[in-house]
């Protein structure tokens, strides 16, 4: 039991790059007074491309940060897509969201979320990211949005499997009206994507509260 919750702990820690320690008790209890266990990663911490610079933005920049994402914004209104708007951000890159994705480096940890809901950006820019490994791909828009961004979408080439990869509308259902509730539910469903969570709550529910890692995330070995 012990060394299923090391592995677990640990492997959280490295999806974000984060060197850190952890405490755990000898029966694997995640309770401070037993041992504690030095994680440490060379890897980079997980990218979060944030595309649309509009005001929901700034909050979901500050949820990518305290999650410990590389945030970068961007736009291709140099008007609105400015460090002045978005200091938290890593990166503000003033190009078409398409082309620019098409250029920067992502990986199977790169969180995509667009915030745009304008079909000029939004078509072309999900026609590449639903065809790249990233680990989320979620978008912003009413129901109605959706539905007209997915025809436009399969006009565009996409197929079931590819549109089933869609997050849209992005985020649980919080009930969110400001910004930064609405950063929290979108904070909220790139984790529970990342961690197999259902967005349930926790009261009143049989499954254990910590998931163990699949086999291809077991990545502590005993030395």
């Amino acid at each position: 039991e012990l060394d299923r919750t090391a592995a677990a702990e640990a492997s959280a820690l490295l999806d974000t790059g984060r060197t850190g320690t952890v405490a755990l008790s000898e029966d694997g209890s995640h309770c401070p007074g037993g041992l504690t266990l030095l994680v440490e990663t060379s890897v980079p911490p997980p990218r979060m491309i944030v595309f649309g610079a509009v005001d929901f933005a700034a909050a979901l920049v500050r949820a990518g940060k305290f999650l410990g994402h590389h945030v970068t914004v961007c736009d291709a209104r140099p008007v609105f897509a400015t460090p002045a708007r978005f200091p938290e951000a890593d990166e503000v890159v003033v190009d078409w969201p398409h082309r620019y994705l098409r250029r920067t480096r992502t990986d199977a940890r790169t969180v995509l979320c667009v915030l745009t809901h304008e079909a000029r950006f939004d078509v072309p820019l999900l026609t590449e990211a639903l065809r790249m490994p990233a680990a989320f791909v979620g978008a912003m828009g009413s129901r109605r949005t959706h539905d007209d961004r997915t025809r436009r979408l399969r006009e565009a080439g996409l197929g079931d499997r590819e549109l089933e990869r869609l997050r849209s509308p992005i985020g649980l259902d919080l009930g969110a009206r400001t910004p930064e509730e609405t950063a929290l539910s979108i904070a909220a469903e790139i984790v529970a994507a990342r961690r197999g969570g259902t967005g349930l709550p926790l009261t009143g529910g049989a499954e254990p509260i910590h998931r163990e890692p699949g086999p291809e995330r077991r990545v502590v070995s005993r030395l």
